[in-house]
């Protein structure tokens, strides 16, 4: 018999026993899927937070005090003229701006509050890509002479006015008031500020409220990709130097975040699906009992096959292309099963499901591996049957 009608008589006999070749394949077809699911969840999630990282632009970086023990905190750490000086001494260096962060209550004319305030200048908006739905972002001339101005974000602005264009209106802070001058978005990315609303102020009308002037770290980013790198480490440089305070900064770059993340994604993913593939196992051990279970049944027909010429090489590959077909059948319709599920989940976080087709041949391939090393033992013990004694089974 060639390799067509051996694919033909393992159908046969597969269709002989639905109920058992299903429940056969049922471990099969869970490994798969969840194989499936998993890889495809994990690429589509590994993608989405790619996309919202490179929202921010891949050449920014950012510069903060690496505090060792026994350090304190000082106020001189981060100053306002270091931005003036690196800016002037390193060309790779396209915007750089100070972040200073707060909590304060603002009230507006509809409702008042708690927000997170970040004191910084105009070139922010450049640096974390923000975009103004009214008015405007903070100008230097703002920044410079302390001008009592606020740009809020979209969900602090309707909290504060309700529906509609702020811009002009007055709002309260401490026992100051400033003007909204714009509003920016709200950041609805996996990576924003989701869990608080946000209020931008110049950075001295900042400092002025709390009374002294500090910088909790630098935020820039580069003329391109490619110098990154050279822009961090030159930033780096200039504030150790200034400050007199080697190792003193710890600079950062997303495109060190997104390798992390990256990374981290990634061994999730292989991590769980090794977990899912588990039942790959329970379902290969589960094969080759019912091949064993198969081939006692059919030990009369082995032993006429036999008595009629068949080598038990002819024996062999028979049980094994059945015991392949049992599992490439559980295999389609785990992946079937399995990209539907990716598919489900995806729809419902709002990522893109990505099932690549080296994933889809990988599963076939673990189907077909099972099937192999599973139905290697059963085959080989029919091979190895006397047919005489074969003969006179019942």
């Amino acid at each position: 018999m060639n390799i067509g009608e051996l694919i033909l008589v393992a159908i046969e006999s597969i269709k002989s026993n639905k109920l058992r070749s299903f429940l056969t394949t049922l471990g099969i077809v869970i490994g798969i899927a969840a194989v499936i699911a998993v890889v495809g969840i994990g690429q589509g999630g590994r993608a989405m937070l790619m996309q919202e990282m490179e929202k921010f632009g891949t050449n920014m970086f950012g510069i903060w005090v690496n505090y060792r023990d026994g350090e304190s905190f000082r106020l001189d750490d981060l100053q306002i003229n270091d931005i003036t000086v690196i800016k002037e001494n390193v060309p790779q260096v396209k915007y750089l701006a100070p972040a200073s962060y707060g909590q304060m209550q603002l009230r507006g004319s509809k409702g008042h509050k708690s927000v997170q305030v970040i004191g910084t200048t105009a070139d922010y908006a450049q640096v974390r890509n923000l975009e103004t739905v009214w008015g405007r972002f903070i100008r230097d001339d703002d920044a410079a002479v302390g001008r009592r101005v606020i740009v809020l974000d979209e969900r602090t602005a309707l909290k504060l006015f309700g529906p509609g264009n702020p811009v002009g209106k007055k709002v309260m802070l401490m026992s100051n008031s400033a003007v909204v001058v714009g509003v920016i978005k709200s950041d609805s990315s996996m990576l924003g500020f989701n869990s608080q609303q946000i209020a931008y102020l110049p950075w001295s009308f900042l400092s002025r409220l709390n009374g002294w002037e500090v910088i909790h770290e630098l935020q820039g980013s580069a003329s391109s990709k490619e110098e990154v790198e050279a822009a961090m480490n030159l930033s780096k440089k200039i504030l150790e130097r200034r400050h007199h305070a080697p190792n003193h900064y710890y600079a950062y770059s997303l495109e060190q975040e997104m390798e992390s993340a990256n990374k981290v994604t990634g061994i999730m993913t292989l991590v769980i699906g090794c977990i899912a593939g588990i039942s790959l196992l329970v379902g290969g051990i589960g094969v080759m009992n019912i091949m064993l279970v198969s081939v006692t049944e059919r030990t009369r027909e082995i032993g006429i096959r036999m008595a009629l010429g068949a080598r038990r090489k002819d024996i062999l590959v028979q049980f094994i292309i059945e015991s392949i077909v049992l599992c490439l059948l559980g295999g389609f319709i785990g992946i079937i099963l399995g990209y539907g599920g990716a598919l489900l989940v995806a729809r419902l976080a709002k990522w893109p499901p990505l099932v690549s087709g080296w994933t889809v041949l990988l599963a076939v391939g673990f189907s077909v591996a099972v099937g192999l090393f599973f139905g290697i033992y059963p085959a080989n013990k029919a091979s190895k049957m006397d047919p005489i004694e074969a003969l006179r089974r019942d």
